[in-house]
């Protein structure tokens, strides 16, 4: 097998006298998606803002491309190429896709020794790219603001690919989609997973994460309740795994 992406260790994370992650381990393969299920409270956003650098754990380490990590920022992780998308998202409204597809990264020429934004050249490289994925927006220079949910959600994750991401945390990225943009938003996963990319997806609609993820690791009361293969676990036994029913079939997924 494979080196894995990313090793958690028996993370745990204290807010005071309260444990919010009791020691978490579990790993996640390069080009895996991973659905992290469990009910409110469980510790998943507080497990996801620690591996996104939102949060520092209380102990325990983690790995990343086989080696110690920890990210202190947001920022940190996104140089090391780990980003959260929200179901909010990041992008800009108020600015047309291009722009927001290179934030922070324009393309320039001299003019006059003086740079300038090389407009065309960017456009040409966010057309590629969205084609590529199979994502159709009518016009690269309309606003953001003018989009559809999952046209927004296309762009974030195609902009995440393209700058050389290598694990995308997903925190109930269809909360507010309709049926057929979901749809596309779990193709798109999938997609997305096939080039190598590791997915962790938070949701809690169960059909989701059977539909997409090739592992379900269930979260309850701060600790991994479950951890099994999708194919080998049914919607009932991981609802018993969330409501601590049973702790059966919990063992690592292979």
């Amino acid at each position: 097998m494979s080196e894995p992406l990313l090793v958690l260790d028996n993370v745990t994370k204290n807010y005071g006298a309260i444990e919010a992650l009791k020691g978490i381990s579990f790993s996640i393969g390069r080009g895996e998606v991973v659905a992290l299920l469990g009910d409110n409270g469980a510790g998943k956003s507080t497990l996801v803002k620690i591996i996104a650098g939102g949060l520092e754990p209380t102990s325990g380490r983690m790995l990343f491309e086989g080696k110690e990590f920890l990210a202190r920022s947001p920022a940190e992780a996104k140089a090391a190429g780990i980003e959260t998308v929200y179901q909010d998202l990041s992008l800009c409204t108020n600015v047309d896709v291009v722009a927001n597809f290179f934030m922070g990264r324009e393309i320039t020429r001299k003019v006059l020794g003086i740079p300038v934004l090389d407009e065309r050249a960017m456009e040409v490289v966010v057309e590629k790219a969205l084609a590529s994925a199979g994502t159709r927006i009518p016009s690269l220079r309309t606003n953001v603001e003018h989009l559809s949910g999952g046209q927004r959600q296309a762009i974030e994750l195609n902009r995440f690919v393209h700058w050389g991401g290598k694990l995308v945390l997903l925190d109930e990225p269809f909360a507010a989609l309709g049926v057929e943009q979901t749809r596309r938003g779990l193709d798109m996963i999938r997609q997305v997973a096939s080039q190598g990319i590791g997915v962790v997806i938070i949701t809690h609609i169960m059909q989701q994460a059977f539909q997409v993820a090739d592992r379900i690791v269930v979260i309850r009361q701060g600790v991994v309740a479950g951890d099994v293969a999708r194919n080998k676990t049914s919607p009932d036994a991981v609802i018993n795994m969330i409501t601590g029913e049973t702790l059966a079939g919990a063992g690592p997924g292979s």
